[in-house]
């Protein structure tokens, strides 16, 4: 349990690197944030972004889904309010980090999942 939840904090640590050095507007002043960032972002992921699911779930409905990367965006952002050295400036670089960092996560669970199926 314990070394699933270090993987997908490596797996976000990951994402967040991809995503300073692709996207312009976000950055981390040194590792050390770096990886505090991806450990807070997974806990205001397992916390906080459910409410705000629950929240905004008629819009996430109306817009078929594509409100989900505002919330992501905002969760990133508001882990960037909480961590000093960990920058964020303005939406659309918070959107396109939600993007990089979730793509990376999403190929951290394909490699999470193919590993527990061996197991069955």
């Amino acid at each position: 349990m314990l070394a699933r939840l270090l993987v997908r904090a490596l797996f976000g640590a990951v994402g967040l690197w991809c995503a300073s050095k692709l996207v312009h507007g976000v950055r981390f002043d040194d590792t050390t944030t770096l990886i505090l960032a991806a450990l807070l972002l997974g806990v205001v992921n397992a916390f906080v972004r459910p409410v705000i699911f629950v929240l905004t779930l008629p819009i996430t409905i109306v817009t078929l889904g594509l409100f989900l990367l505002v919330v992501n965006a905002a969760m990133i952002g508001l882990v960037a309010v909480l961590l000093r050295g960990f920058h964020v400036d303005g939406l659309v670089p918070g959107v396109l980090a939600a993007i990089v960092t979730g793509v990376i996560s999403w190929i951290g669970g394909m490699v999470l999942r193919d590993d527990r199926g061996g197991r069955r």
